[in-house]
């Protein structure tokens, strides 16, 4: 469902109630930038030299599989490797983004769009992985839909770890330095869907996926 213009609308009053135009001005888009460049970080833990090692470490510790492979044509084979291991068909939906890799030698049959009900596992990338927590930060957009991370009960996320940063804070960094701008959705998965409603007994697959699979690529 599209609530692009319910949202427009939301933030329209907004900036009516504050007797400004809708759309900000040029000196308020300054004053946000000037802000953010005078504000100081605040203090952060040392995470050690090696990020990657610390996000394997803590992705598994919120409950995520880990693989590696040296490049992304790999990424198929262990794909198919990770889904007979489980005992699951060889079949999946991925971002399009991911179209040009080879699927169908590795004799796994992907489409490229949103899912749907029936979809058990999605495959996605990221726009980046945090070290700090084993958090992946996932970007909306056309080609990378938000769905694919969240409907099917297997997610199985590919990280280059030329994209793993160290904190949060560094995240956020690399999206302002790359896109300017978050999209409109922006999602930190950090292990399995979980709950604790019932009885404080843990529960997994309650909201989203109950597996999140990593694959590491060396060489990206």
């Amino acid at each position: 469902m599209d609530t692009s213009a319910a949202r427009a609308a939301i933030f329209n009053r907004i900036r009516q109630a504050q007797n400004r135009p809708a759309e900000p001005t040029q000196s308020e888009l300054d004053e946000v930038k000037q802000y953010l460049a005078n504000h100081a970080a605040g203090p952060r833990p040392d995470l050690g030299d090696d990020l990657v090692a610390r996000f394997c470490q803590q992705a598994e510790r919120t409950s995520q599989t880990l693989d590696r492979v040296a490049t992304l044509n790999e990424v198929p084979e262990a794909v198919a490797r990770y889904l007979s291991g489980l005992g699951l068909p060889k079949q999946a939906i991925a971002w399009k983004t991911l179209d040009g890799l080879p699927w169908q030698p590795a004799g796994i049959s992907v489409a490229f769009r949103k899912p749907v009900n029936e979809d058990l596992v999605g495959v996605t990338g990221c726009f980046c992985a945090v070290a700090e927590t084993g958090t992946l930060m996932l970007l909306s957009g056309p080609d990378t839909f938000s769905s694919a991370a969240l409907l099917p009960e297997t997610h199985i996320a590919l990280v280059p770890v030329s994209r793993v940063v160290g904190s949060i804070e560094d995240a956020f960094a690399l999206a302002k330095a790359e896109r300017g701008e978050l999209p409109r959705a922006t999602n930190f998965i950090s292990g399995p869907s979980r709950t604790g409603d019932i009885e404080q007994t843990i529960v997994l697959g309650a909201h989203g996926p109950y597996r999140v699979h990593v694959i590491l690529i060396t060489g990206a």
